[in-house]
């Protein structure tokens, strides 16, 4: 089979998948077959090779489809050429300020060492989230659209600063022009009527941190003391989200090796009520909650799992947003995005509670990508540009792969935790990725054949 085309199937139904058009077509198991032996010039190849399974006038037929799919670029489309951008120096078009290396839980899987980021436990300061800002304006370009996210360790610890970031970035983008997402990331332990208020009256979209059942969330996120949080943090994400009409929230969970039934965990969150949903596979090495490549097959099976959950919920009408179903199999990414992905190191930049600039959260600490200082600005040049070159084009094991322009080659800092490289992808996550790539592409199918 063409490695530009992608077989697989649910249940019944098979799938086609063109990589570079992105292009998707359920079809029947006769075509599914075909496609094992067409490459759009050996018609009679096929005919000859299911001579006998399948009646010829039929594949005739099909092979006429085929023929005005290649026509129309939705089969064997061309291959996807690196645009001149990608030889350029990025925009700045987001930051993530880190506002408190601190937190008030203590998650076991937690990638920056329970809030401190393996440093000591400090808040940001005034100067620096201004700086950060200033540095957005300035860095952006003609870019009117910006984000910025306060996240952490825990950024309703230093909410002061979230309230005087937020007032000064209204105030520049009175004077500038700019239009500023702002996003913040919250355990809920902290959140009260008061920042409820300012995260509503600021239009501030909020991401909550729930791990789905009581018992598994207990498990990886107690508080500072050791005990549970689940029935206090729930109570204040129901408070939250009612408070701003079941709208701009998301809640995010994570799975590990202890709940590799995690299909529960999503229907517990959206029994509790919240219907803007994912749960990610935990990031971890040399831990027993760590998932293996040995746990893949229990983990696809479940995934198979929340699709039958996913569709059957919304045939009864208690349809929730699930984000890694969320695909648009008519109008993708662009190409710039479905090459490069979140654009970390080079559009996008964190700010450590010091001032310290990385590509991303997940690299605040690992020194050697230590870019410069909020103030000082990029020190290391030549680290921008080696995230900017860093897309699926230029990673060997991404360049083959059928799902490269969907995961844009995957996390950089799971590739520097797991090979030490940003350009050798973590590998058991690319599986689970493919897997999650053809459970979305399915549910998004079957919902425009069964319209609902």
């Amino acid at each position: 089979m063409n490695k530009n085309i992608h077989k697989f199937h649910y249940k019944d139904v098979y799938f086609i998948l063109d990589v570079n058009s992105g292009a998707v077509h359920a079809v029947d198991k006769m075509v599914a077959d075909m496609m094992d032996v067409f490459d759009g010039e050996n018609d009679e190849a096929v005919l000859e090779k299911y001579k006998g399974i399948y009646k010829p006038e039929e594949m005739q037929e099909a092979l006429s489809e085929l023929h005005e799919l290649i026509k129309k670029e939705q089969l064997f489309a061309p291959d996807i050429d690196v645009p001149p951008v990608f030889s350029e120096k990025g925009i700045v078009k987001s930051m993530c300020l880190l506002v408190a290396h601190d937190c008030n839980l203590r998650c076991k899987y937690c990638f920056a060492d329970t809030g401190d980021f393996g440093a000591a436990r400090q808040l940001m300061s005034k100067p620096v989230g201004e700086a950060a800002i200033e540095y957005v304006i300035k860095h952006s370009g003609s870019r009117k659209h910006c984000e910025i996210d306060f996240f952490g360790g825990e950024p309703l610890v230093n909410m002061p600063l979230v309230e005087h970031i937020t007032a000064y970035v209204r105030k520049r983008e009175k004077e500038t022009g700019k239009i500023f997402k702002l996003t913040l990331t919250t355990n809920g332990m902290l959140l009260n009527d008061k920042n409820i208020k300012f995260l509503n009256d600021n239009n501030i979209s909020v991401v909550i941190s729930l791990d789905g059942r009581k018992e598994v969330h207990d498990r990886m996120r107690p508080d500072a003391g050791g005990h549970a949080t689940y029935d206090k943090v729930v109570a204040n994400f129901k408070k939250l989200v009612k408070s701003r009409n079941d709208e701009n929230y998301y809640m995010r969970g994570t799975y590990t090796k202890y709940n590799l039934d995690f299909t529960k965990d999503v229907i517990s969150m959206a029994d509790e009520g919240f219907d803007i949903l994912s749960i990610e596979p935990v990031i971890a090495k040399d831990a027993d909650y760590a998932i293996l490549e040995s746990d893949l097959p229990q983990i696809f099976d479940e995934y198979d799992k929340l699709v039958d959950v996913y569709l059957q919920y919304r045939r009864e009408g208690k349809g929730f947003f699930f984000f890694h179903f969320n695909m648009d199999l008519n109008n993708g990414p662009c190409v710039a995005k479905r090459l490069s992905g979140c654009g970390a190191g080079h559009e996008y930049y964190a700010v450590a509670a010091n001032g310290d600039l990385y590509p991303c959260h997940q690299f605040v600490g690992r020194e050697k990508y230590l870019l410069g200082n909020i103030f000082d600005g990029v020190q290391n040049e030549k680290l921008p540009q080696y995230f900017r070159n860093c897309h699926v084009l230029n990673k060997p094991k991404c360049r083959d792969c059928w799902a490269r322009y969907f995961c844009s080659g995957g996390c950089h800092a799971n590739a520097d935790l797991f090979n030490d490289d940003i350009y050798k992808p973590y590998e058991v996550g690319c599986e689970l990725q493919k897997k999650r790539l053809e459970c979305a592409i399915a549910v998004q199918a079957l919902m425009k054949m069964e319209k609902f």
